[in-house]
């Protein structure tokens, strides 16, 4: 049993994770806060999601807190295209949100699950030809780890999917489709890779119903660092090991 946290939800991702939670027998997950800019549409009628509107993600008073008592877990789904934002608005997004949302929820409980959303092509080691992108992601990352070391209760992760599909999973397609607004170029590039990737390179993609489970069951998770070669500091999980891991267990009750 578990009270877990969602940001991003009207996402490709946090769909994921919404469908999957809602998909576990009554009980596993006893209550999940959702804090978003905008009605959430899946969430609705579900007794035990709350929604709760939030703007500024920059700042957590006592009254959201205590919205979110005794919850030991979040998956911070939210995010933005790198190309949608100036570099500045894409640091403050993609760094200064989660460490401040990391540092407010690590208050909720001594074993706080932090379950970073990262990306493929992030990098802690970053060169001269590393792009924006991988850079700030992997530069959050770190700062979560970071936070940690002087943050007892927190237990960061940053996942790191790659190109996130949903072929199959028809409550994420529908939930795109009425909350994404996805430019007609990407639906064109998603039409024409997509395919492509699923038949030269599986480890390229990250279906929806997988990712979704991975995601709660490390939320859920004890918080000890992972373990593979395959894993950064046992905290650190590209889409190989997600996809290596999606099917084993991370918490007492299983899915």
């Amino acid at each position: 049993m578990a009270h877990l946290i969602l940001t991003g939800a009207t996402g490709l991702v946090g769909s994921a994770v919404l469908a999957h939670t809602l998909s576990l027998p009554v009980g596993v997950v006893t209550k999940l806060s959702i804090l978003s800019r905008r009605p959430v549409p899946m969430a609705e009628g579900k007794s035990n999601v709350e929604v709760i509107i939030h703007k500024d993600y920059d700042a957590y008073d006592s009254q959201i807190l205590e919205r979110l008592d005794g919850a030991s877990g979040c998956i911070w789904a939210q995010g933005i295209s790198v190309n949608q934002v100036t570099k500045e608005e894409y640091k403050k997004i993609t760094i200064d949100y989660p460490i401040s949302a990391a540092k407010a929820f690590s208050t909720l409980s001594d074993n706080f699950k932090f379950v970073y959303v990262s990306g493929e092509g992030a990098t802690t080691s970053p060169g001269v030809l590393t792009s924006h992108f991988g850079k700030i992601k992997g530069q959050a990352e770190l700062d979560l780890i970071a936070l940690s070391k002087t943050t007892p209760s927190l237990k960061p992760f940053g996942v790191r999917p790659a190109v996130v599909d949903s072929q199959n999973h028809p409550e994420v397609i529908d939930a795109s489709a009425t909350t994404r607004n996805v430019p007609l170029s990407q639906k064109i590039l998603v039409a024409t890779i997509v395919p492509a990737i699923r038949a030269c390179w599986a480890n390229g993609l990250s279906p929806t119903a997988e990712l979704g489970k991975f995601l709660v069951d490390l939320a859920m998770s004890d918080g000890l660092p992972l373990e593979g070669s395959d894993i950064e500091d046992g905290r650190i999980i590209p889409n190989k090991a997600v996809r290596r891991l999606a099917r084993e267990k991370f918490y007492d009750g299983g899915s």
